[in-house]
């Protein structure tokens, strides 16, 4: 932790199915502190028990903000996070109430640390051009792609995603300028100031493979058919980001009639590994001088 500040901040991060909600109540119940979404998929409506936000008995325990409060018709930023993030800290130091982020998406974090490069608006059917130019590549097409337009942020990046090649391709296709050029020009974060306390939680392989399988049988039996259900009857934009969530597609197309329950399942989980290992390669990474901890291990 850094010290020297009366003001303080917590910080936990850590791959899906990792333990991240029961650590931020257990210290914002502590400290009185207030739990801040900091998971790009969490912020959704509709999807409560698919993104695995907090019930209603955890959002009881502790008060909870940025769960929850978009529209999945709506294509939200990073930038719209931090203009939404400095208004919840700004009133969590008017109440003298620690503020302890806690979320799944590192770029989240890294904004709220470093800051955050102040892209212009981009169109969203440039966003969606892009979309559609990206759709079958590989990971490695991915990374080629956006070498031809951010050669510096392909170098950089440790996995090649659709979603940031999208971005980062839209930003340089809108305005003329790289992303990697307007992230050079990033002041501090909102938490300049701060003494901060930052935490990655990181489970045993074997251990988060298992509750990642657990939790989503248990997803399923509270309601995920159901919200997903919701979510395609209103007939969205698939490009938009709530559509992309883990889960969406693979129980659309049980939904369906395409694949069984158990096939769904069974896909949703691979997928959820297969996010959580990125989440964990990118926090390694990014986040290496952040205090990593096994919240399962017996002491």
């Amino acid at each position: 932790m850094d010290a020297g500040n009366s003001r303080r901040a917590v910080l936990i991060a850590g791959p899906t199915a990792s333990g991240k909600t029961a650590l931020a109540i257990e210290m914002a119940r502590a400290s009185g502190g207030v739990v801040i979404n900091t998971d790009s998929m969490q912020v959704y409506g509709v999807l409560d028990r698919l993104t695995a936000r907090p019930n209603a008995a955890e959002l009881a325990a502790a008060p909870h903000f940025l769960f929850g409060h978009v529209d999945p018709g709506v294509r939200y930023s990073t930038g719209a996070w931090l203009a939404d993030a400095e208004k919840v800290i700004q009133e969590a130091h008017k109440e003298n109430r620690e503020p302890i982020f806690v979320g799944g998406t590192g770029l989240y974090f890294d904004a709220l640390t470093n800051g955050f490069a102040e892209v212009p608006p981009i169109p969203d059917k440039e966003i969606q051009a892009v979309e559609k130019l990206i759709q079958g590549m590989d990971g490695e097409k991915r990374r080629a792609f956006l070498g031809e337009y951010d050669p510096e942020l392909a170098e950089r990046l440790v996995a090649a995603d659709p979603q940031r090649v999208v971005r980062a391709v839209s930003v340089k296709r809108a305005t003329g300028r790289t992303l990697s050029a307007f992230q050079r020009d990033t002041g501090g974060g909102l938490l300049a100031g701060y003494a901060l306390e930052r935490i990655v939680l990181m489970p045993e392989r074997a251990v988060l493979r298992r509750r990642i399988a657990e939790r989503f049988d248990a997803m399923m039996e509270a309601g995920a058919v159901e919200e997903v259900e919701a979510l395609l009857a209103r007939n969205l934009d698939p490009g938009l980001p709530a559509m992309k969530a883990i889960g969406v597609r693979e129980i659309g197309a049980y939904l369906a009639g395409d694949v069984t329950r158990e096939a769904a399942v069974a896909q949703a989980v691979t997928a959820t590994r297969q996010y959580a290992k990125r989440q964990s390669t990118w926090f390694r990474n990014r986040m290496g001088d952040w205090q990593f901890v096994d919240p399962f291990r017996a002491r």
